[in-house]
């Protein structure tokens, strides 16, 4: 059983050595270079990119994770399937910007123009939009808290410009 095993250890010692001198992945391993990164870092690479003036670009489906955006301008930019979570927007500038099938768990959103937005779809739980400019703004099946929607209810008003329908449609209001 010890020669057995003796073997096996020196076949496999064998193989990685080949392969670590030919420069090739072990059998079963993932080439290092094709791995996942973590979200966080993934975030970070992200906003090594970004300026204070993103009008009008196109950011499908980009991470700003715990990101301080505070005061940026992302009017009309394209920023479906984008992840904020965590993220400070206050005071941003996103008018006109299609933020469908958005994901932003605890951001804040407080004093941001969100004029004429869209957020169809969003996952917007435990965010803030205190003051928040909300007029023509497309909410329609976005993920809210019901203190929060309530609160944008009390000031909804407009249609959205793109899709027609009205804010306050889109936020269930009573």
């Amino acid at each position: 059983m010890a020669g057995l095993l003796r073997r096996l250890l020196l076949h496999g010692m064998t193989i990685a050595l080949m392969t670590a001198l030919l420069g090739l992945p072990l059998p079963g391993w993932q080439d290092p270079a094709l791995a996942i990164t973590a979200p966080e870092l993934r975030g970070q690479r992200a906003l090594q990119e970004l300026q204070p003036d993103m009008h009008g670009r196109k950011l499908q489906q980009a991470e700003f994770l715990k990101a301080s955006l505070a005061g940026y301008d992302f009017s009309g930019a394209d920023l479906r399937g984008a992840v904020f979570n965590g993220s400070d927007l206050s005071g941003a500038n996103l008018a006109a910007a299609d933020l469908g099938d958005v994901v932003a768990y605890a951001t804040r959103f407080d004093d941001t123009d969100l004029r004429g937005a869209i957020l169809r779809n969003g996952m917007l739980m435990q965010s803030h939009f205190k003051g928040a400019q909300i007029e023509g703004a497309d909410f329609t099946d976005a993920v809210l808290d019901l203190p929060e929607q309530k609160a944008l209810c009390k000031r909804a008003s407009g249609a959205n410009p793109i899709t027609g329908v009205t804010t306050r449609d889109s936020l269930a209001c009573r």
